[in-house]
């Protein structure tokens, strides 16, 4: 349970000066005037369980007062759904590194077949997206269940110069918020208006699957960039995509994009003197943190079946919607039965010494 407005939860202090007023009160009642020859024999008189059931009406009173407090600090709780439609974005580094050839026949072929088996698996109410990235990010594919425009669309892909892994994140947001309006578009600058983090636990029915091969070397910091995706509920699932010894660069996969670089961004790819100086290592630790930071899972893939069985445990079969259900109401009515049974109480033991 999350509270909306906690600050109102300061009004529990009223509750300790509510005591001593009533401590104070009970201290200021005069004796009766009727006398008694022995005290002993009055307190014999008097059953214990009278004496503390005098106080059960207060003290019912202040559990009233709490409730009524907390009902202002607006609590919520998040429930699980089924979700009518899923959304997921692939996510797919497409680096210079991915021409390797330690995975056969490459590291972009074998990730290409893993996402295409992933997609012809996936059932009529999901509807997937695709997002390449490189030295930027750019959404190949807009979200539809259409297999066979989606399997063109991952057949396309061509290498690029650099890894911008957070640019990559941010662009699945905003695939995402194309399509769900609930999830706010990605903030790429400072001066935007930021959308209030939804609360702990709770998920769109949208998750994006992110696979690299390598370290984030241009764009915004992954993490970062997680951390938008956290805040509007977006899980980011990562995998790890490759071995330490990655081979040589494929000289067919390395400059299929060469002269075709949308606005000069990708430029300079793969093949060519320097082809085998990429950086090659995995950044297993962001990976994770990434994934964390959004409540989902990393997954390593050291080979092209490693990869298939990634694509085939990624929980997409229990995607579910978070909503965020206010319950100030259920304190509310708390307050009220707390403060009639106080009421009835109090008169019902009026009688009692």
């Amino acid at each position: 349970m999350e509270l909306l407005w906690p600050v109102f939860l300061v009004l529990l202090l009223a509750l300790p000066v509510l005591v001593v007023l009533y401590i104070w009160a009970l201290r200021r009642r005069r004796p009766s005037g009727v006398r008694y020859s022995s005290v002993s024999l009055l307190r014999e008189a008097v059953p214990g369980s009278s004496r503390i059931r005098r106080h059960v009406p207060f003290v019912l009173f202040l559990g009233a007062v709490g409730s009524l407090v907390v009902a202002l600090a607006r609590p919520v709780t998040v429930v699980s759904v089924p979700a009518g439609q899923t959304t997921i974005i692939l996510t797919i580094d497409v680096s210079g590194s991915m021409c390797s050839t330690d995975i056969n026949p490459t590291r972009l072929q074998a990730a290409e077949d893993a996402a295409i088996s992933f997609i012809q698996r996936q059932g009529a109410t999901a509807q997937i997206g695709l997002v390449a990235f490189a030295g930027f990010a750019e959404l190949v594919q807009a979200p539809t269940n259409d297999q066979e425009v989606l399997i063109d669309a991952v057949r396309s892909l061509a290498t690029g110069r650099r890894t911008a892994i957070g640019s990559g994140i941010l662009r699945s947001i905003d695939a995402i918020a194309d399509i769900d309006k609930s999830v706010a578009p990605s903030q790429n600058d400072e001066n935007d208006p930021a959308p209030s983090p939804v609360p702990k636990g709770a998920y769109a029915p949208d998750i994006v699957v992110l696979l690299t091969d390598g370290a984030s070397n241009a764009g915004p910091a992954p993490v970062d960039a997680a951390q938008q995706a956290a805040d509007r509920g977006v899980r980011v699932y990562t995998i790890g995509f490759g071995t330490p010894n990655a081979g040589q660069i494929d000289p067919v996969c390395g400059p299929q994009f060469v002269g075709r670089e949308p606005n000069g961004g990708f430029g300079g790819f793969g093949a060519g003197p320097g082809a085998n100086a990429f950086r090659r290592g995995i950044d297993e630790e962001t990976l994770r943190k990434v994934a964390d930071i959004t409540g989902a899972t990393y997954y390593p893939a050291e080979s092209a079946g490693d990869l298939q069985n990634v694509f085939n445990n990624l929980p997409t079969s229990l995607i579910t919607k978070h909503e965020v259900m206010e319950i100030s109401v259920a304190f509310v009515g708390a307050a009220v039965l707390l403060a009639t049974l106080s009421i009835f109480l109090a008169q019902a033991w009026r009688p009692l010494p």
